[in-house]
């Protein structure tokens, strides 16, 4: 072994590593180093972190911190790394990922290869069918929480590869520096924002929940996406019981679950009964609710089923908002629909699977917009409402192909003009 490069890593997983960061985009850390600048002296800096990491005298620099609103009108606490570390992480991943992705439970879906939030919703429909209870859980402040000790105890289960341990440690340790330039050291918890993180949380929750259930209690199935989890049950008093042995279970983890947040759910429809008080959940930016729905032959039952929650519909209005495009009177339709489309053929792929339908008071928000935006680029339709609502129409009767949700034949209009 070369004592001056006792850690054997390969210099191809470094380019790898580089390639996938600089796919992600992303901002710049603390250094305020974006990717662009890295690449002005790419081969100079990709080899310094190779030979640090590979010397084992690599250390992470600080994590900047930035805070993202959440739908419950708090912040989110994210650390976001330089590129540098990035690409650092990158690199312990590729290595650790393959010895632990083939550990995992099948229905734990949140950041791995092949499997996607969209199949848990749709497993979790079908289960929602069979079983009529459901425990809605939320961990109280999970990345913010995880216990440095549980955590590697975890991580060792699976490699006991030197360096990778030496850098996950680290990572964890690492400072967060605040905007006024105050750094915070941490004594538990993993940064939102990190490219490992997802990783290690997810490997702590193999043990601390999966394999629980699994052991513990294997007639209940669950849909886990990172720390956002859902139980069925077959009765309300089962529910209850597996709610109170899953907080016991948590708090010898040291996680804690949010008590107004975490829920027990029935799942009411036209073959289920009763009042209680909670007969909703959201999952995954999906409401899971008792809806109308029509059979094949058909006629009208009521089905327990997901639709685009509330406020995802809401975050996609607020985009749609933030891009004001009323006031971009220099763009034609064509060019407003090379920059909209995609983005709304992403939320159409998502949301538009269960349910699209739900999505039409969405979009026509949209095309209130539009409706103003049109009204500012010609003369002729400005302060006539009537006439602008008649020329969007001819325009989405004979382009429909400009929009996706013009092309799903959602309506035009509701009963008003949404102009946002």
């Amino acid at each position: 072994m070369n004592k001056a490069k006792p850690f054997n890593i390969s210099k191809r997983v470094v380019w790898e590593a580089y390639k996938r960061v600089k796919a992600n985009k992303g901002v710049a850390g603390v250094d305020g180093e974006s990717i662009a600048e890295f690449e002005k002296d790419l081969q100079n800096n990709l080899y310094k972190l190779w030979n640090r990491m590979s010397s084992g005298s690599y250390f992470p620099p600080p994590v900047r911190a930035v805070e993202i609103p959440k739908d419950d009108g708090g912040k989110r606490p994210l650390g976001i790394p330089t590129v540098a570390d990035r690409i650092a992480q990158t690199v312990v991943k590729a290595y650790l990922e393959p010895g632990v992705e083939s550990c995992f439970h099948l229905d734990s879906y949140g950041y791995r290869p092949g499997k996607s939030a969209i199949e848990a919703v749709g497993v979790a429909r079908k289960r929602c069918w069979r079983y009529d209870w459901v425990v809605d859980l939320d961990i109280k402040g999970f990345f913010d929480n995880l216990d440095h000790g549980l955590l590697m105890r975890a991580v060792r289960k699976h490699t006991d590869c030197k360096w990778i341990l030496l850098y996950i440690e680290r990572w964890l340790k690492t400072s967060v520096q605040l905007r006024d330039g105050s750094l915070v050291e941490r004594e538990k918890g993993t940064p939102q924002g990190g490219v490992i993180s997802p990783l290690i949380a997810n490997l702590f929750l193999h043990y601390a929940f999966d394999e629980w259930m699994r052991k513990n209690h294997p007639s209940n199935s669950f849909e886990r996406y990172a720390d956002d989890i859902i139980v069925h049950c077959r009765s309300e008093r089962q529910a209850k019981w597996i709610k109170s042995e899953i907080e016991k279970r948590l708090l010898e983890c040291k996680l804690e679950l949010h008590p107004k947040k975490t829920k027990v759910v029935y799942c009411k429809d036209s073959n289920r009964g009763g009042k209680y008080p909670n007969k909703k959940f959201d999952f995954l930016g999906y409401t899971f609710r008792s809806r109308i729905s029509k059979s094949q032959k058909g006629d009208f039952f009521i089905s327990f089923s997901p639709a685009v929650s509330g406020k995802a519909a809401k975050k996609m209005r607020r985009v749609m908002r933030s891009w004001r495009v009323h006031r971009r009177s220099d763009k034609s339709i064509e060019e407003l629909s090379q920059f909209c489309d995609p983005i709304f053929r992403g939320w159409m792929n998502y949301y538009g699977r269960y349910r699209k339908s739900e999505l039409s008071r969405t979009f026509q928000t949209f095309n209130g917009i539009l409706l103003r935006w049109a009204m500012r680029k010609y003369k002729k339709l400005r302060c006539r409402v009537n006439k602008g609502i008649r020329w969007l129409d001819r325009v989405a009767s004979n382009q429909r192909w400009l929009f996706v949700h013009w092309q799903a034949g959602f309506r035009l209009w509701g009963w008003t003009i949404r102009a946002g």
